[in-house]
């Protein structure tokens, strides 16, 4: 009997299961895979590749990953985001460290506790305005070092764009690496939305990462196309200690990895992370514009990447939530937050704002 050729039709029984129709604006994460990484996954099919990462696709995306960010940069594959922080974090940290974030940071709101349980770390969270830390902010939580009774301060971990869809300038982002590496503390940046603050703030990736002193990074890339594949990118390796063996500690190394490196190789090779995330940018600005006179709709900021929050009333939410999911960010006041992707269209936009003002007008 013959091996099967990649790229063969479906099984016979194979049925689609949704509706490629529908659309939402709940997460990036909802949308599918770009076609250009379907692709890039046929490519990579067929014949048998080295497992664990000793395979040429693996090779070819630390190639690329030291051209875009540097030639120190190291790249280890991962499955999430919540493994791509975990082991990012594992890497820089003892068991009796702690990490200082922001309160409303994905490591401490949406990670199951995940850095606290696997990496044995504790989480000294900073309320915000925006998301984002300060030098002055940072010193609200960081001290005690040498006392045996407190957490060592060690990482100080920034989202670049934040989870409230604001964005840090270069200057910014250098002035809280610095005053960290002054305290002998290391730099974190959860990555997850990168590209879209990339392209947001007109820079290049390296720019708001190495060139900042960002010691590692967690780059995403399931929220731009890709199908589960993120990346750790150590950008100092005197940072931290035995990724191999923390990678695969805490779950996260990939048998089959050409699958997963052959997506980060296509999402940085010919810019197509800059041109998915600058559509999704530019959708989200789109949306803004077609919401932002209707009656009983209150924009909370001026979306600076793919995210755009907005006040509505609650059973008007409810409403459009049937017709077009979302999340309400802030029960207590009624904020709620629209996500673009890679794959919105004009024509999504244009359907969401025509509901909204429909249910707003029946309310």
């Amino acid at each position: 009997m013959s091996a099967p050729r990649p790229g063969g039709t479906p099984h016979a029984g194979l049925t689609r299961l949704h509706d490629a129709d529908f659309r939402g604006f709940a997460s990036d994460n909802y949308s599918g895979v770009h076609p250009e990484v379907l692709e890039a996954l046929t490519l990579a099919n067929g014949g048998h590749q080295r497992a664990y990462g000793a395979d040429a696709y693996t090779a070819a995306l630390a190639d690329a990953v030291r051209r875009e960010f540097g030639d120190r940069a190291e790249v280890y594959p991962v499955f999430n985001g919540t493994g791509a922080n975990v082991v990012s974090l594992d890497l820089m940290t003892q068991r009796w460290d702690s990490v200082v974030c922001a309160r409303s940071a994905h490591i401490n709101t949406d990670e199951c506790g995940a850095p606290e349980k696997i990496a044995g770390l504790k989480l000294e969270t900073v309320e915000t305005p925006d998301g984002k830390l300060t030098p002055e902010l940072v010193d609200r939580v960081a001290y005690g070092w040498g006392d045996e009774h407190h957490a060592q301060p060690a990482v100080v971990s920034v989202t670049q764009s934040t989870e409230l869809g604001t964005l840090y300038t270069p200057d910014e982002l250098r002035a809280v690496a610095d005053h960290a590496h002054a305290k002998g503390m290391r730099v974190h940046l959860d990555g997850a939305r990168l590209a879209n603050a990339a392209v947001a703030l007109g820079v290049p990736l390296r720019a708001i990462t190495t060139d900042v002193a960002v010691d590692v990074l967690s780059f995403g890339g399931t929220k731009n196309g890709l199908m589960g594949a993120e990346a750790v990118v150590v950008l100092d390796p005197d940072a931290v200690s035995r990724p191999l063996f923390a990678r695969k500690l805490n779950g996260q190394l990939a048998s089959k990895m050409r699958f997963l490196s052959v997506q980060l190789l296509t999402l940085l090779e010919g810019e197509l992370w800059r041109r998915g995330a600058g559509h999704a940018n530019d959708m989200a600005r789109r949306l803004a514009d077609a919401v932002r006179d209707i009656d009983g709709v209150r924009l909370t900021r001026e979306p600076a990447a793919n995210a755009v929050f907005a006040i509505l009333p609650p059973e008007v939410t409810r409403r459009v939530q049937a017709r077009y999911p979302f999340y309400v960010w802030d029960e207590a006041t009624g904020e709620v937050r629209w996500m673009c992707s890679f794959d919105t269209t004009e024509g999504d936009v244009a359907g969401f704002a025509d509901a909204l003002r429909e249910e707003s007008a029946a309310r």
